[in-house]
């Protein structure tokens, strides 16, 4: 097969993961000095995904042959899908020219399983190690581990990418041993434990290091962009609220940098378990925007996913966060003269930057409603919640089933249906 052709089935085999975020790398630019490509400045190509993502990575597979028969993967070993493979050397020179047409500004790089794990993971160690040290290339690259790996073999890819991921794949063991057999909780949790204790350990002896009266040469980072994880949603039964407490679990125990959210999409020859159609595209949003609550706004996990219905699921015609607060009307309106900044992070339409705004406005004066259209805040989503001088909700709380009529968007048809 052509060099070409291989691109254009491992691209599109490729497209389905979306852990590919390069938030979070090392600064590095090879413009000071020796080297090739760069994980900031400008003159990076950009490319849009169908679904609106901005990428600049060169994302594909090593190979999209699989011994294994994941129910929900369109590359599973009894697939009938058209199959390729790269040699190492050719992701290599594939990286470079892409980078140096200015299309890239690194690679996301990740496999079927070919053989058994450590196989798959030499091979895809070996592609960033040559980049690194055979070509010196100082862009991005996040490897996929293989949790079947050895240990070893991990730490190995720590020293050259910017980021590891381990896919968790679905959010219960019940799952997991349903569609995915060939694939061990414990497997998955111990490759994470291990890139895990890699970026403690090493960030220890960097600090250690800097400190010593005599300076010497750093210790080489591991995976400064931390780790990343991806999860299916609506392959399996589990309701929002499991997934966002494995979330939260995966965060806790393991620094995740991100969960990421991929909504199951029907393949061919599906198998029998499996849905017949993809969950309502709403559904990953509401998902990532729980997620966002989760890491920046202080909310514990089961005041989201407490829905006044019980069924566990996030509401789709409005966010969790605007969910929450029609269920606690109790806690409003907060005065933003005086509330502190947790419940500032609790008041719909009201992101952290806009806090920290108003917590250093309030320093030099009581707030008006006036001074809050410095915000570029949706002011019509606020009002209900705040107060300042000249304004009180006065009796809009007491009725909280006629504010979300006035609050919940007119739903759209793609966001209702997969």
């Amino acid at each position: 097969m052509e060099l070409m052709q291989k691109l254009a089935v491992l691209a599109d085999a490729a497209k389905y993961d979306a852990s590919c975020s390069s938030s979070g790398g090392a600064r590095r630019d090879s413009r000071a000095g020796k080297g090739v490509g760069s994980t900031e400045g400008m003159g990076i190509c950009h490319s849009y995904t169908p679904d609106g993502r901005c990428i600049s990575l060169l994302k594909i597979l090593l190979t999209n042959f699989c011994v294994f028969d994941c129910a929900y993967c369109v590359n599973r070993v009894s697939s009938n899908v058209r199959r390729a493979r790269f040699s190492t050397a050719e992701v290599v020179q594939l990286t470079l020219d892409f980078y140096k047409r200015n299309y890239i500004e690194g690679l996301f790089l990740s496999s079927g399983i070919i053989r058994n794990g450590d196989y798959t993971m030499e091979q895809l160690v070996e592609v960033a190690r040559s980049l690194r040290e055979d070509h010196h290339f100082a862009g991005y690259i996040h490897l996929k581990t293989i949790p079947e790996a050895s240990p070893e073999l991990i730490e190995k890819a720590g020293r050259y990418a910017d980021r590891l991921s381990i896919n968790v794949e679905l959010p219960t063991e019940e799952g997991l041993k349903a569609l995915a057999p060939d694939k061990q909780v414990a497997d998955i949790r111990g490759a994470m434990d291990t890139v895990h204790a890699g970026i403690v350990r090493n960030r220890a002896e960097r600090r250690e290091q800097a400190g010593q009266p005599l300076r010497r040469a750093r210790p080489p980072r591991f995976a400064p962009a931390g780790q990343s994880t991806q999860m299916i949603v609506g392959a399996d039964s589990a309701n929002d609220g499991a997934i966002l407490r494995t979330s939260s679990a995966l965060y806790g125990s393991y620094q995740m940098r991100r969960v990421y959210y991929s909504a199951f999409s029907p393949i061919p020859d599906a198998s029998a378990r499996l849905p017949a159609r993809s969950p309502p595209l709403q559904r990953e949003n509401r998902l990532y925007q729980a997620d966002w609550l989760l890491r920046f706004y202080e909310f514990d996990v089961e005041e989201i996913v407490a829905t006044s219905d019980g069924n566990g699921m996030l509401e789709l015609d409005i966010d969790p966060k605007l969910a929450w607060a029609l269920r606690n009307p109790a806690y409003f309106p907060v005065d933003l003269n005086t509330a502190e900044r947790t419940m500032l992070l609790r008041v719909p339409g009201l992101g952290v930057r806009n806090v920290e705004k108003i917590i250093a406005a309030r320093r030099h004066g009581r707030m008006r409603l006036d001074e809050l259209s410095r915000l570029r805040a949706p002011l019509a989503k606020m009002l209900p919640f705040i107060s300042v001088v000249d304004h009180h909700p006065r009796q809009r709380l007491d009725d909280p089933a006629r504010l979300r009529a006035e609050l919940a968007p007119a739903p759209r048809q793609g966001d209702l249906f997969g």
